[in-house]
């Protein structure tokens, strides 16, 4: 038996478990790659949740998911009603699931922002070895980003003094 390989396949319900996971994962690979390229090429924000067959979420979103989906959230009554695929008003039980995921979201981008500034509020004293090795690695990369950011600076300073005329 041979592979059917790379085929385009009929837009229907799969009725095989099994194959509609690997199907799912595919095509969510495939939008989520669409959607980057729409990005880059148009200069847009972009969110894209889908839902697997088992009901877990997954989410791409340029630049972030969270300031895309805070942008929606703050301005309700702003979102154009002109061919958009959001639709205002429509109840359900994937709207109230899409708000407690975004609930969701919106917690642990908070809680995450709390982390990435723990190293600068939280006293040495209460880190652990995983803390003070986190520490460290932040602060070798704090360092190898100044002396880029050095290193730009003096190139550039030395790329403008020579084009300059001298009179």
């Amino acid at each position: 038996m041979s592979n059917p390989g790379r085929r385009k396949i009929p837009i229907r319900k799969i009725p095989y478990k099994n194959r509609l996971q690997v199907t799912f994962s595919k095509r969510r690979a495939g939008l989520f790659k669409k959607a980057s390229e729409l990005c880059t090429l148009c200069e847009i924000e972009i969110v894209v949740i889908v839902f697997s067959p088992a009901g877990k979420a997954y989410s791409f979103g340029h630049p972030a998911v969270s300031p895309v989906v805070g942008m929606f959230s703050t301005n309700r009554n702003q979102i154009p009603s002109g061919g958009g695929a959001v639709k205002a008003g429509d109840g359900g039980p994937k709207n109230a699931q899409l708000a407690q995921i975004l609930t969701q979201l919106e917690l642990v981008g908070q809680a995450m922002k709390a982390q990435q500034n723990c190293w600068t509020i939280c006293p040495i004293d209460e880190l652990g070895l995983d803390g003070l090795v986190q520490l460290r690695n932040d602060l070798e990369e704090l360092k190898l980003n100044i002396v880029k950011q050095q290193q730009m600076e003096v190139v550039a300073a030395t790329n403008h003094n020579s084009s300059v005329p001298i009179s």
